[in-house]
């Protein structure tokens, strides 16, 4: 059991595990958890690492099937200027592998913004903490269980 899994259990949330055979070939994590699992690549989210100029990381979870918006995540977050967090400091900070980094049961609690698009389904697919295995959940327990939230943060 992962990290994220025992998080949710232990918040006693509803949820689903959807685990898949991950090909370690796959161009993208999150649009091979979206085609395996047959989802819309608008319902499943990628979990990423943002870091200021001081590199405090703030995480964001946006649809896999468009891209992060760094400044509208800035703004959401009341910075200045943020980049793309090196893999390593993202790893170390989550306790999770790239490709595997789900927003929940991270080793450090990290400020979360979800992309406002999440509003519009039921449930969302995350990572749930390992390549291969997805946690379907509402937005609203993702955001309850991650203390984040909502910001228009996605671009196409």
């Amino acid at each position: 059991m992962t990290p994220a899994v025992a998080a949710a259990k232990r918040a006693k949330i509803p949820f689903q595990l959807h685990q898949y055979q991950h090909d370690p070939a796959a161009d993208s994590f999150g649009e091979e958890a979206a085609t395996v699992l047959g989802q819309d690549p608008q319902r499943v989210f990628k979990t990423l690492l943002a870091a200021d100029e001081a590199g405090k990381l703030v995480v964001a979870v946006v649809p896999v099937a468009g891209k992060l918006d760094l400044k509208a995540l800035a703004k959401a977050c009341g910075a200045k200027k943020l980049s793309m967090a090196d893999a390593v400091a993202a790893e170390r900070a989550t306790g999770y592998v790239v490709g595997g980094i789900s927003p929940l049961g991270q080793k450090k609690r990290l400020p979360l913004v979800l992309d406002a698009s999440a509003e519009q389904f039921d449930t969302l697919f995350v990572s749930a903490g390992r390549r291969g295995l997805e946690i379907e959940l509402a937005p609203a327990d993702l955001l309850k269980l991650t203390q984040g939230r909502l910001a228009a943060i996605g671009r196409g």
